[in-house]
């Protein structure tokens, strides 16, 4: 994961009713109208929220007749995991690594 598509996942998660229709949806497959029972808003929000989660990668969806059924998507959990543990860990082939880049981040100072 680079860190184009890593930001969206996190652009994706900066709402709260997002992060928190992951969070349902870490326990397992729901329908749309399960989702929307937890929350006050109409169908064509969720709608959005769904489709922006869809988009970063996070979540899929699959129809059943008239209802659609969403998941999270394994291998990008997975993937976003991995990234954020690489971006907070301390590694040899750190970013900071260059010392030009190192002067720019600290002000000029060295």
């Amino acid at each position: 994961m680079d860190y184009l598509e890593a930001v969206g996942v996190f652009k994706a998660l900066g709402d709260p009713r997002r992060a928190m229709i992951v969070d349902m949806l870490s326990c397992g497959e729901l329908c749309a109208c399960d989702i929307l029972g937890k929350f006050e808003m109409s169908q064509s929000t969720l709608s959005h929220h769904m489709k922006l989660l869809r988009a970063c990668g996070l979540v899929k969806a699959r129809q059943e007749g008239k209802w659609t059924f969403y998941s999270l998507d394994d291998k990008a959990v997975e993937k976003t995991r991995g990234f954020l543990l690489q971006l907070t860990s301390q590694k040899n082939d750190c970013i900071c690594v260059d010392d030009k880049l190192k002067r720019d981040c600290l002000g000029g100072a060295t």
